[in-house]
């Protein structure tokens, strides 16, 4: 029994080392002092030399992209099923004309197709449009010569001829009509943006006179319209005309139109006070302002000259042969 006790005990004593020397700091009451405490072993946590701070950035081991090279060599896109088609230089096979001619023709029938088609064409194609201009309708205020004109253009037709009626005359306010014509013109379109004209013109004043007319009207490059003629009189005057003019939006409805006009005889015509080679000149600005696009009244200044011989046939009659004139005036169509 003494034996057993003792083995017991001892063995009990051997059996509670372990336990006393492990550490309690987690349980309250039984904490360890901190001298007492067995130090942290960080030997196997250290950073990589790489975060240590004291490291150079050369001491950084590089890196191996090796394994990410691209490889350029051939293109990793095959583009090869977007290779547009060679266009065939033989004509269409003869099955492509199999068909009807109009396919609408298959479902609606021929006669009902036929009947729409020349409708279309009426409509859009030979539709008939007309159109009357007012492009001046002005009093010119100048030294001494205060004085009225017109400048009308009216036509009807389609889009390739039609008929065309122009009309300009000049006078003095309370005084005898200085100028004044009429031309009727047939229309052509040439291209899409002249037309031939060609047709008569009837002077009223300063004398009846007859005139055969060629010209072209039109608009031309930088947006200028272009009116150049050509008169034959039943006398066998020639005699020539240009006009251009230009509309320039300051806004929507406010335009500056710079607009000029020259003249040129081929022969001194005396009865009219002409002499041979460029006989007019005039050269202007009109500011308008559109109330409604059809109604536009303006305020101008144009300066006026008789050129060459035509001016020393004015100053041998006393006249002045250029001057300046304020316009007011309206330009409307409808």
């Amino acid at each position: 029994m003494i034996v057993r006790a003792t083995s017991l005990a001892l063995g009990l004593a051997l059996w509670s080392q372990p336990l006393a020397a492990q550490d309690h700091s987690d349980h309250s009451g039984h904490e360890t002092p901190p001298t007492q405490a067995e130090p942290t072993d960080h030997s196997q946590h250290q950073m990589p030399p790489a975060a240590t701070p004291a490291a150079a950035p050369s001491a950084q081991p590089a890196m191996d992209h090796s394994a990410h090279a691209t490889d350029h060599s051939t293109d990793p896109m095959d583009h090869s099923a977007h290779a547009m088609a060679s266009v065939p230089a033989t004509p269409p096979p003869p099955a492509a004309f199999e068909g009807p001619r109009h396919a609408a023709d298959v479902i609606f029938g021929e006669r009902a197709m036929t009947e729409a088609r020349a409708r279309n064409h009426a409509t859009h194609g030979a539709m008939k449009t007309g159109m009357v201009l007012i492009e001046r309708l002005e009093a010119r205020i100048s030294d001494g010569h205060d004085a009225y004109l017109w400048d009308l253009l009216g036509w009807y037709g389609g889009d390739i001829d039609r008929l065309a009626v122009k009309s300009e005359g000049e006078g003095e306010f309370g005084g005898a009509l200085d100028d004044a014509e009429v031309q009727a013109l047939w229309s052509h379109a040439i291209g899409p943006w002249f037309d031939l004209q060609t047709g008569v013109k009837l002077d009223i004043e300063p004398e009846l006179r007859s005139h055969l007319v060629l010209g072209v009207q039109g608009l031309a490059p930088y947006m200028w319209h272009v009116d150049g003629a050509l008169f034959l009189s039943d006398r066998g005057d020639l005699t020539a005309r240009i006009e251009g003019e230009h509309d320039w939006k300051l806004t929507q409805r406010l335009i500056l139109q710079p607009r000029a006009e020259f003249e040129l005889a081929a022969q001194d015509i005396p009865e009219r006070g002409l002499g041979a080679g460029p006989t007019k000149l005039e050269a202007g600005l009109r500011l308008r302002y559109e109330i409604v696009r059809e109604f536009a009244p303006y305020l101008g200044v144009e300066y006026e000259t008789k050129l060459g011989q035509t001016a020393d046939l004015a100053r041998n009659a006393g006249e002045d042969p250029d001057g300046v004139a304020v316009l007011i005036g309206l330009r409307a169509w409808f």
